[in-house]
């Protein structure tokens, strides 16, 4: 009887940058397999979550679930199959969980703004393709991050405005620290073309 051939890993394409730079956006256009890191946030009543603007620091590391997000990534990527949890940002919690299927997708991009904090340990396993900071002028960041989060109500339109003024004031230290940790500055186009390469 002959044996099963071993399944190929697939490798993980890591994407990263601001929050309203076109990340969502892109890997719905490029039209392959992705995953939402934004899913694995901690619920806003988790012990030690950290505080800014009034609110909970949904921008610091440690409001997001960093150990799950790095499991399911390595899940995916060895058995294509895996169950991810779904997170309402309006209500800042987690509603429950869906399972996600890459079977045969050698490739898949993993986006969100803590993708860096996973660089290290992917590269490490041997799962990483690439890394990638989407970066783009600050203004234009800010617009378009308050009309997505206006539009899905995501939080009380003045904290709205408070957090993304705090958010692109921060953006050079952020972008900075993202490539720090491992990412390559892209723009959205050359970040396109960087994701079609991998693909070839």
């Amino acid at each position: 009887m002959e044996s099963a051939a071993p399944v190929t890993p697939a490798k993980v394409i890591l994407l990263t940058g601001p929050s309203g730079s076109g990340k969502s956006r892109l890997a719905r256009m490029l039209g392959i397999p992705s995953l939402n890191l934004d899913d694995f946030y901690h619920d806003q009543d988790f012990p030690g979550m950290p505080q800014r603007f009034g609110i909970v620091d949904w921008d610091s590391p440690l409001s997001w679930d960093s150990k799950s997000a790095l499991e399911c990534i390595t899940t995916l990527t060895r058995v294509g199959r895996s169950e991810v949890p779904i997170y309402d940002i309006s209500t800042s919690s987690r509603t429950g969980t869906t399972h996600v299927d890459m079977t045969g997708s050698q490739v898949f991009i993993a986006e969100g703004i803590f993708a860096a904090e996973l660089v290290s340990e992917l590269e490490s396993r041997g799962l990483l393709a690439d890394a990638l900071c989407i970066t783009r002028p600050r203004l234009q960041t800010f617009w378009f991050r308050l009309m997505r989060d206006l539009s899905e109500s995501r939080k009380p339109p003045l904290t709205l405005i408070r957090r993304g003024w705090g958010l692109m004031r921060g953006e050079p230290a952020q972008v900075r620290e993202w490539i720090a940790k491992g990412c390559r500055p892209v723009t959205v186009s050359e970040a396109a073309d960087c994701v079609r390469s991998h693909l070839a």
